[in-house]
């Protein structure tokens, strides 16, 4: 029984190592692909010559320290991708046969959105990781928060915190409240639910 269970364990990791390799391989053709399309500081010298692009002491605190708790609180502790979340959320969607959990850093969501596509694809998740790695060799984690709060989506055709915050509530992003950031962090997991203008 024990030789049989042993032998099942053995199958099923090579049948997982394959299944990754082949995945990670298109994952990495994919990332090639998109950085030979664009440089990554190209692409990231476009986000930041937006006419609302905001230095990270122009924003609220309130609402670094929402976005932070929401979306990847152990930012600062972990690399491009965080092995311990990313296990936790395939644990997740184990047990509840969803796929709700996604288990990505900052760092990875903004690798997504500033190269590639919101397809949820095998392939492009491994592509995401790649970029992510370069990403935090290439810049300091409050570069890369920095860049992140200027590329979100936060509905009504509005990305970017500033941008946001001046068509929502007509102030500029330091000046958001806790109500006001709370709002907005609800926005970028759903924007077209639950941004300011469906709320109030």
């Amino acid at each position: 029984m024990k030789k049989l269970l042993f032998k099942m364990i053995i199958v099923l990791l090579v049948i997982i190592t394959g299944f990754c390799g082949y995945y990670g391989y298109l994952g990495y053709q994919i990332y090639q692909d998109k950085i030979q399309e664009q440089s990554l500081s190209e692409r990231v010298h476009q986000l930041k010559s937006k006419e609302d692009y905001v230095t990270l002491d122009q924003i609220s605190p309130i609402y670094k320290e929402a976005v932070l708790e929401s979306e990847d609180r152990r930012f600062y502790q972990h690399g491009p991708v965080d092995y311990y979340g990313l296990a936790r959320a395939m644990l997740t969607n184990l047990t509840t046969f969803s796929f709700k959990e996604g288990g990505s850093t900052i760092t990875q969501q903004l690798s997504k959105n500033l190269c590639l596509s919101f397809e949820k694809d095998l392939s492009r998740k491994f592509a995401e990781v790649f970029i992510a790695r370069d990403l935090e060799k290439m810049y300091s984690k409050v570069e890369i928060l920095e860049m992140y709060l200027n590329i979100t989506y936060l509905g009504e055709g509005n990305y970017g915190i500033q941008a946001a915050s001046q068509y929502y509530y007509h102030i500029d992003a330091i000046d958001l409240n806790k109500q006001q950031s709370d709002i907005l962090v609800k926005t970028l997991k759903r924007p077209s639910v639950y941004n300011p203008s469906k709320v109030n």
